[in-house]
């Protein structure tokens, strides 16, 4: 379990994160969800202890993580929005420099490269190099890459920033075999289809503080489970309901305009934050 108690980073007079408080399951698929400059990355640099807290603290199974605390450290594995590989490197060079990093002897980290390359789809590609792999392959890359130590908690920073739609779901479907796996996973995104597709359960935060926290479904249930849309005058105005019968009633009352959907997940988010997600 991770935990996370009154957490914040001020850089001077900013507020990046304020007091953020929030447990994680073992086993639990949890997003991050928020605008550009919520806070979700200033948020996993402390859990990867990159940053340190202004103030506040994180647990993982009982234990403060600090940057000493090596046996926590261990447990944790990050990958970050950018591509931090060497560009003339080939994938099993990346795995293998991965591996020594970490002490693994050489037989594992062959045995295991070539196990995570297959689960990924990449093992026709394995001598590659970096530069010449595309921008969804590189992401599929730093995960096997960040799997290699068997890690217990994988926290990932916009995993599919820059995906186009193919690539994003073949990686949403990789995230879910690893889940499956009963691996602890962070995901930040501002993607938030991608939450509602993965997420047990989703923690809404803007300006860095800590709005909503449940499942999709009952984040979107609390809200109304169906959403009418009128176009006015340029605007765009979603008014939510419990029921269909009470949707249909409404829309029948508006102009020809209206349009009458399910609620999603980014609708919460909109009314929570009181802003679209950018």
């Amino acid at each position: 379990m991770i935990e996370l108690r009154g957490l914040t980073k001020k850089f001077g007079d900013f507020t990046a994160v304020d007091g953020l408080s929030f447990e994680i399951k073992t086993g639990e698929f949890f997003g991050l969800l928020g605008p550009n400059g919520a806070g979700k990355t200033t948020t996993i640099s402390m859990m990867s202890t990159v940053l340190l807290p202004s103030s506040g603290e994180i647990y993982i199974d009982g234990t403060k993580l600090t940057r000493a605390a090596s046996e926590q450290k261990r447990k944790l594995a990050v990958i970050t929005q950018e591509y931090s590989m060497r560009q003339d490197m080939t994938m099993d060079e990346v795995m293998e420099y991965q591996g020594r990093l970490y002490y693994m002897p050489r037989k594992q980290i062959k045995e295991r490269s070539a196990q995570l390359l297959e689960f990924a789809g990449l093992s026709d590609y394995h001598r590659r190099t970096v530069r010449h792999l595309s921008g969804g392959m590189k992401r599929k890359l730093m995960i096997c890459r960040a799997l290699l130590i068997e890690p217990e908690i994988l926290l990932l920073d916009e995993p599919t920033a820059g995906m186009d739609a193919l690539s994003r779901r073949q990686m949403w479907n990789l995230l879910k075999q690893v889940n499956n796996r009963d691996m602890t996973i962070l995901l930040t995104t501002h993607y938030i289809e991608e939450a509602e597709a993965l997420c047990d359960r989703v923690a809404m935060i803007n300006r860095g503080r800590l709005q909503k926290l449940d499942s999709p479904q009952v984040l979107i249930k609390e809200l109304g489970e169906f959403t009418v849309d009128e176009t006015g005058e340029g605007d765009l105005k979603s008014s939510h309901f419990a029921t269909r019968e009470e949707a249909i009633r409404y829309l029948e009352s508006t102009g020809a305009g209206s349009v009458l959907r399910q609620t999603t997940l980014e609708d919460v988010f909109i009314d929570v934050a009181g802003r679209k997600l950018q």
